[in-house]
């Protein structure tokens, strides 16, 4: 029999152990329940890149009023604020060829509604001197600085009054465009109503809101000439009657 043998190396074994000792079993290798996963998070879509293709095809967009023109190339990387040869941005751009529903769809983008071209125009100075109230609002609802002036150094309701734009110079005059604001020639908003206007009803109707707006008509030009002054020497009868009245003459 094969029993007394086996008992044998058993216990030779045992010996071998030493008494109490345990028999040490192979190790096998385990991954602990607490390691983190490994797999990468899927990282996102690099953002897309502007490119002169891109900006040109924004630029052609803005001028022709083609808003999803806009879109399409803002989503594809066009740079909102890319120049032009004349440093116009896009918006500036679009403003100055009064494409409303481009400028709009810029400005919905986040356009900078305060930045100037090489002529010291931004879409906000431009409007309002050219009385595009669509594209003026848009800015002044994104935040049109009401006190910035252009190369001449005057605002925005300066110019806007020497045109007679009556509806823009009431949005200004409400946005608190400053009214007594001199420009570099000399002028306030005023003056320029008197000196550039021609007395028709339109500027009659600017020069009142100047006047309750607070416009001081004793004010002078680089010439030493009042409002009133001037109005009496271009034969404004309705303006000098304002005038007069607001200057206490």
């Amino acid at each position: 029999m094969r029993m007394p043998v086996l008992l044998a190396a058993v216990a030779l074994t045992a010996a071998a152990c030493g008494t109490g000792d345990a028999v040490e079993t192979p190790s096998v290798p385990t991954t602990s329940v607490d390691a983190p996963a490994t797999s990468a998070e899927p990282s996102g879509a690099p953002a897309p890149q502007s490119t002169p293709e891109l900006e040109h095809r924004l630029f052609e967009a803005a001028r022709t009023n083609d808003a999803a023109g806009v879109r399409d190339a803002i989503a594809r990387g066009a740079d909102l604020e890319a120049r032009d040869a004349d440093g116009r941005t896009p918006l500036v751009a679009a403003t100055k060829a009064n494409a409303a529903t481009a400028a709009t769809a810029l400005i919905d983008a986040g356009a900078d509604v305060n930045a100037k071209d090489d002529m010291q125009d931004s879409a906000f100075l431009y409007a309002g001197a050219e009385g595009l109230d669509e594209i003026l609002l848009a800015t002044l609802a994104h935040g049109a600085d009401v006190k910035s002036t252009n190369r001449f150094g005057g605002t925005a309701l300066i110019p806007a009054s020497e045109h007679g734009h009556v509806e823009t110079v009431r949005i200004l005059i409400r946005a608190g465009v400053p009214v007594n604001h001199v420009n570099h020639p000399g002028w306030t908003a005023l003056l320029e109503a008197v000196v550039y206007g021609d007395g028709s009803a339109r500027y009659v109707d600017t020069v009142t809101q100047l006047l309750d707006a607070g416009a001081d008509p004793t004010i002078r030009d680089a010439r030493g000439l009042t409002a009133l002054q001037n109005a009496q020497n271009r034969g404004q009868r309705d303006i000098v009657v304002l005038l007069a009245a607001a200057d206490g003459n």
